[in-house]
């Protein structure tokens, strides 16, 4: 089998299981009672099941098992820690989306599955910072600084997870750009993981747009968050290119950069890091006039503008990242100014 058809069977693979798995994950988060229930600061207004991220892991992992082997440059150590830490962020966002665990308890968790990952071989041993002509050597620095870039891509992709199809959405076209640069890069397991991570987004999507039928709850945003900075790794930090980090960032840049501000904002409040707020991107938007579709959407460009940037700069072409992030702003002044405030739609995703 040509890789070019494994990377194409494992996108629609992966896309049919999520999409017939997620009715299935609806009625088990009926039973097990991980139903949201309107909370002030969220953005829905019925009770609505929260465990869908069971599709996504289902789409994911089950394409992962039944075409790994037709990949012959597959490091199988790696490989299979890629699965049990990820099992292991499944399993927590399952008991979350159940019991609502602590922060210090989740975050303990998300450790040890990130060290599994960097203890199979998957790590970040170099950075290169762009404009700059050295690449630095992590030695001993290599797996702290992947655990902490694996946690923290985690949490990101959580915290957006706050309007119906944000997450899901925004994760698909960051996965389709880490898939276009990784085939530039020639890892092929990386490449096999973004098109399936791709694949099982776009199909719980359908049910998970607004207005949604269910959320992916913890169970599945801390999972996405967890592949990508895992296939980020894969594809992108473990190659000599100056900048790739940078790269890395951009690609992501909507969850990382709401995520940082966020810290930055409770931090200057006084509040924990960790405590929920209304103060995200997508909270801002509504609040300002935007229905629940028109502001995911706005995200959803503005995700791939990041993404369309990165690989932009990966082909040298400055000018025109330049370009893009000053058409971006232009876009985002102007929407802002011709929005008007209207009546919100009834149900959205919970927020963090």
């Amino acid at each position: 089998m040509s890789l070019l058809n494994l990377y194409v069977i494992a996108f629609i693979m992966s896309f049919v299981i999520a999409y017939c798995m997620t009715p299935v994950s609806k009625k088990i988060a009926f039973k097990v009672g991980a139903v949201a229930q309107p909370r002030k600061r969220d953005m829905h207004s019925e009770p609505i099941p929260r465990m869908g991220g069971i599709a996504i892991v289902s789409g994911v992992m089950i394409t992962l098992l039944l075409l790994y082997p037709n990949i012959t440059t597959l490091d199988t150590t790696q490989t299979f820690g890629i699965i049990a830490g990820g099992l292991i962020i499944f399993i927590l966002g399952v008991c979350d989306d159940i019991f609502e665990l602590g922060s210090k308890l989740k975050l303990t968790i998300q450790i040890i599955a990130s060290l599994v990952v960097a203890l199979s071989g998957v790590q970040i041993e170099f950075i290169g910072i762009p404009f700059f002509d050295e690449i630095g050597l992590l030695d001993t620095l290599t797996v702290p600084v992947t655990v902490i870039w694996i946690v923290g891509v985690t949490n990101a992709v959580n915290l957006i997870d706050g309007l119906d199809g944000l997450a899901a959405g925004v994760s698909s076209i960051a996965s389709i750009c880490l898939m276009i640069l990784s085939i530039n890069s020639g890892y092929p397991i990386a490449v096999f993981l973004t098109a399936t991570l791709a694949g099982a987004c776009l199909g719980f999507l359908p049910y998970n747009f607004n207005p949604a039928s269910i959320f992916m709850g913890d169970t599945g945003s801390t999972f996405l968050g967890f592949m990508l900075a895992v296939t980020s790794i894969l594809g992108l930090l473990k190659t000599y290119t100056l900048g790739t980090i940078f790269v890395a960032i951009l690609i992501l840049g909507l969850p990382i950069f709401d995520t940082a501000f966020a810290i930055i904002r409770r931090f200057l409040a006084g509040k924990p890091i960790m405590s929920p707020d209304r103060g995200h991107l997508h909270h801002r938007l509504v609040d300002r006039g935007y229905t629940h579709k028109h502001a995911v959407v706005t995200l959803y460009g503005v995700s791939g503008i990041f993404g369309l940037s990165a690989i932009a700069f990966v082909k040298h072409d400055i000018r025109f990242v330049i370009a893009v992030f000053i058409l971006m702003g232009i876009l985002l002044y102007f929407n802002t100014k011709i929005m008007t405030p209207v009546n919100q739609d009834n149900n959205s995703s919970d927020s963090n």
